[in-house]
């Protein structure tokens, strides 16, 4: 069988906000094709009500086949392996649509073991749907202590995959945590493993939800808190969230020229020999431009700098 070629265009190596959808409301599904977030996802899982999963297979199958997608990452999120809807989502989806899909989200991952039998599933479907083999990738969600504490093996589980997601409130739920204001310091722990996993596999690390999804002030408090601590992005569950999120996770004209003329001076500093320089009152060395090499990628990724 000859695979057929995609017709999507490659997966953007950027997810500065994933907007989370219902599956089973095809409205929504129309209204997140037309937005301006760097990927969507149909979601099967917590965002649509038990009543409604089997039906939405179709729904989410329909609206990948046909609503214009263009310029975003377009992925669903199956149930989790361990319920009875996990394969019929699998073998509905990816069979009637799995050419305009790029990703699958993985909910309540706590094993490599998982991600393999997943990786093994989906080679089956695209041989048997006729797709190019492994096209279709996969972004885990970390939202259990098992989960967190094997992240590192997860990241590395499969050539599929391309992010690693926290699951904020199903992780704080099995731990204990009591949510409150602060996030970030009650559950510092389980986000920087992640982000360590993430970086040692060179995959993308996605923080969590804002659940006050009306407080817009909260939401872009808590994006820039996500970007200052290393994430490359953050999910959104309504629309109004998302240029608030992508605004906080891109570069702004100011960073990006601070960024190159940083970098600037420390390749001339190379090219006479040193290894570290004072710029204005900072020490510039290789250390300390990797972050500034980060922003201008992005920069350029984005079309905000020249390549």
């Amino acid at each position: 069988m000859v695979a057929r070629p995609s017709s999507r265009p490659p997966v953007p190596p950027y997810r500065r906000c994933e907007l989370s959808t219902p599956g089973h409301d095809l409205k929504m599904l129309t209204r997140a094709a037309g937005s301006s977030a760097d990927l969507v996802l149909m979601d099967l899982e917590d965002g649509c009500a038990p009543s409604r999963k089997v039906a939405a297979r179709g729904i989410v199958a329909e609206a990948a086949r046909t609503l214009d997608w263009s310029g975003k990452v377009l992925a669903f999120r199956s149930n989790g392996l361990g319920t009875p809807y996990f394969l019929d989502d699998l073998l509905e989806v990816v069979g009637e649509a799995g050419e305009f899909l790029d990703l699958l989200v993985l909910p309540k991952i706590t094993s490599a073991e998982e991600v393999r039998y997943v990786d093994r599933l989906l080679t089956q479907l695209e041989w048997r749907s006729g797709l190019e083999l492994g096209r279709l990738r996969l972004e885990v969600l970390v939202e259990t202590a098992r989960g967190v504490l094997h992240a590192e093996e997860i990241a590395h589980a499969s050539p599929r995959m391309a992010a690693l997601l926290f699951g904020i409130y199903d992780y704080a739920g099995e731990v204990g945590t009591l949510v409150g204001e602060d996030t970030f310091t009650d559950l510092s722990y389980p986000r920087q493993a992640l982000l360590a996993a993430a970086r040692s596999a060179g995959l993308l690390a996605l923080d969590g939800i804002t659940s006050r999804y009306k407080d817009l002030a909260l939401t872009r408090r808590e994006a820039e808190r996500s970007r200052q601590m290393g994430f490359d992005g953050r999910w959104a569950i309504h629309p109004s969230q998302i240029d608030v999120i992508q605004q906080a996770f891109t570069p702004t004209k100011d960073e990006l020229e601070v960024a190159a003329r940083r970098l600037a001076t420390y390749r001339e500093a190379d090219r006479d020999g040193k290894g570290a320089i004072g710029l204005g009152e900072e020490m510039v060395d290789e250390a300390t431009v990797r972050v500034e090499q980060r922003k201008v990628a992005l920069g350029r990724r984005l079309g905000l700098l020249p390549p």
